[in-house]
């Protein structure tokens, strides 16, 4: 018999710095309002249990570059952020023991309709229109945590079109690397190829076509994105 679908689907993979093997992805999370400060310019209290969503894996975008703005939106906004590759299984993982299912991190982007996402919001309604579109998940090359070491803090930063707009540090996390990864396996078995944006930090803001945004984390490397109509 012959199979409806007679082609294979590509895996999304992400580049590893300083290695010709690439980082294939499995599931895409992220953490939402993991900055005391960007918590309260969103209207909420700072320490708040840790939520999820998701993106699709095919929603990243490697290493940056061109990028189109969505339609649907008038409000897009940017948000940088330190993302987790997760290189061994666990569920149910104590905080004490989620560094070791750590394969590194990298600088990724969470693009955001922000304005389909607060009146989904205000009507109870789930964010993936807002948050899960194509192209809204950039992400710089993986750096393995051997090069790294366990994350803790460090800067982490994007300026648009040579502004600063966001500018914090990842000490600063509301919920640290494991106690997310802890969080996160009690809700779902990781594996390899799950990647975790970890929150954004204060300073989110609209842009547009035509806009360059550069952010980076300390450490880690940098990412650069240009907007196009």
């Amino acid at each position: 018999m012959t199979p409806p679908f007679a082609f294979e689907l590509p895996t999304p993979s992400v580049a590893i710095a300083g290695d010709r093997n690439r980082f294939p992805v499995r599931r895409v999370w992220c953490v939402g309002r993991n900055y005391a400060e960007h918590a309260r310019e969103m209207g909420f209290s700072e320490r708040e249990l840790p939520f999820f969503f998701a993106k699709p894996a095919d929603a990243l975008v490697p290493g940056g570059g061109r990028v189109r703005v969505p339609p649907r939106t008038q409000n897009l906004q940017h948000e940088i952020e330190l993302v987790v590759a997760i290189g061994r299984p666990g569920a149910g993982v104590a905080a004490t023991a989620a560094a070791g299912l750590v394969f590194g991190y990298a600088v990724g982007l969470d693009m955001t309709r922000r304005d389909l996402q607060l009146q989904l919001r205000e009507q109870k309604r789930p964010w993936e229109m807002a948050k899960a579109f194509d192209q809204s998940a950039p992400i710089g090359e993986i750096h393995r945590i051997e090069e790294t070491g366990p994350i803790e803090r460090g800067e982490i930063w994007l300026d648009v079109n040579g502004e600063r707009r966001q500018h914090s540090d990842l000490a600063k996390l509301i919920w640290s690397v494991p106690e997310i990864i802890a969080n996160l396996s009690e809700y779902v078995a990781l594996a390899p190829g799950d990647l975790i944006f970890t929150g954004t930090p204060e300073g989110v803001g609209r842009v547009q076509a035509g806009d360059v945004l550069h952010g980076g984390i300390a450490g880690i490397g940098e990412l650069r994105v240009e907007l196009t109509a």
